[in-house]
């Protein structure tokens, strides 16, 4: 059983549909690791396709004044919001590495509000943390206050569904005992050593 996997055991690379492999592989030649959640996803591969389609749409478009960065600065947020360990530490590594800097991950995710990021930043994570938590309260003025710092709607869509979208991911990380890969705790926290 892969460490980190809990509740469901994965299945075995060899076992996974193809496209599901070479995906799989694909991110392990760049990350020089198995991130747990491709393989715990793919014990059900349609499900797989579509939650990996939706995460690239959201994660990797180009258009938007959303940098990665920002992107993943809303799942650290909201990811720990929702008390989802393994996405606080697998997304606030790649925040780290994005924004170069080596305590922003902790510091959004405890209190994105003295969190050592720019006025844009806090506005962005203003209105992702009130979708996570009081999505039924979101009114004109918290568009408006996302105006104020140059975003648009559009902008505020792509925040909202990033949102949602890794509160699924936070839910079925949560539910089936996924624990992050170790290493994801060391990523983007001391520079890396020149060969």
């Amino acid at each position: 059983m892969t460490a980190g996997i809990h509740r469901y055991p994965p299945p075995a690379l060899a076992d996974v549909p193809e496209d599901i492999r070479a995906r799989i592989l694909e991110v392990q030649d760049k990350a020089g690791f198995v991130p747990n959640v491709f393989l715990a996803l793919a014990r059900r591969p349609a499900e797989w396709r579509a939650f990996f389609a939706y995460h690239d749409a959201l994660m990797l478009k180009e258009e938007g004044s959303l940098s990665k960065g920002d992107r993943e600065m809303i799942v650290t947020a909201t990811s720990a919001a929702n008390h989802c360990l393994y996405c606080v530490v697998a997304h606030g590594a790649l925040l780290r590495i994005y924004e170069k800097k080596p305590l922003v991950a902790d510091q959004v995710a405890v209190n994105h509000r003295k969190a050592d990021i720019t006025p844009r930043q806090r506005a962005m994570l203003d209105f992702a943390m009130k979708v996570c938590l009081q999505s039924d309260q979101i009114e004109d003025a918290d568009f408006a206050a996302l105006h104020a710092h140059g975003f648009d709607d559009e902008d505020a869509w792509d925040i909202a569904a990033i949102t949602a979208f890794f509160g699924l991911s936070n839910r079925m990380a949560s539910f089936s005992g996924m624990a992050p890969n170790p290493e994801f705790y060391l990523m983007g926290r001391v520079p890396k050593q020149k060969s």
